[in-house]
């Protein structure tokens, strides 16, 4: 059955990574994950944005991707050493930050893709996606850090559970079942999954392949793959199978496969 996430978007779906930062918007100083960022992302189109969940030191999710704000907002402080208030001082004139409760709230036509950074955050964003589980899809490298989100999700008891996306263990198994072209193991491995998001290659080894693809749509698992902001690449995965495009250029994008 499909979740309600994928449910009503025409594919190629196009996820806004980060929300959309437009270099006019950049030279005003906008951010990405920022408010503006994903108001920005809605206003060009895009059904879906991709965000990045850490906790601060008084216990609030926000969108932010980095675990300190040096490269962001020129503070060396990790995000679990400042306050809330601390974030929204040093985020006002980068586009203003926005925590996950807020962003929920204020995009209920978005749809979120959600990657849980930090240990500390998951069992809140499990907690506070529970009752958005059809416009949320919960993802992390650490598979256990998205499991933990689920969890928490499950335990408050929401109608419908948030779509979710492979962690980076469970692809390195999938695309070592690919390579020994074993079918069934695929389908054991990506048992309880929605989606791989995952880049065309690692380093010299190439993940998107069109029997990657194949394995995972027999599944009835969807392929996304990031980050692409060239529209020669994006037309590319497209034509070879791939489901969805993670981008910078959610704007281009849209354009460029609609």
């Amino acid at each position: 059955m499909t979740h309600p996430w994928f449910e009503g978007v025409a594919t190629p779906r196009v996820l806004a990574h980060r929300g959309l930062v437009t270099a006019d918007a950049a030279r005003a100083g906008v951010v990405e994950n920022s408010f503006a960022a994903v108001a920005a992302a809605q206003a060009a189109g895009a059904a879906y944005v991709e965000s990045d969940c850490h906790l601060t030191r008084d216990g609030f999710v926000v969108l932010f991707h980095d675990a300190d704000l040096r490269r962001v907002t020129g503070d060396p402080r990790r995000v679990d050493e400042v306050t809330l208030r601390d974030l929204e001082l040093l985020m006002s004139g980068h586009g203003g930050l926005v925590t996950l409760e807020q962003a929920l709230d204020a995009f209920p036509g978005v749809r979120f893709n959600l990657d849980v950074k930090a240990a500390g955050a998951a069992e809140k964003v499990g907690r506070q996606v529970a009752a958005h589980g059809a416009r949320v899809l919960v993802t992390s490298f650490s598979d256990d850090r998205r499991r933990a989100a689920l969890a928490a999700a499950a335990g408050v008891g929401g109608d419908i559970r948030p779509a979710t996306s492979a962690g980076s263990a469970i692809v390195t198994r999938l695309v070592g079942a690919v390579s020994v072209r074993s079918r069934p193991l695929a389908r054991r491995i990506l048992q309880g999954l929605d989606a791989l998001q995952v880049p065309e290659r690692q380093g010299r080894i190439r993940i998107v392949t069109p029997r990657f693809i194949d394995y995972a749509h027999a599944a009835g698992v969807e392929v996304h793959v990031w980050t692409v902001n060239d529209p020669a690449d994006m037309r590319r995965l497209v034509a070879l199978g791939v489901d969805g495009i993670v981008t910078d250029r959610a704007d281009l994008a849209l354009a460029t496969l609609r």
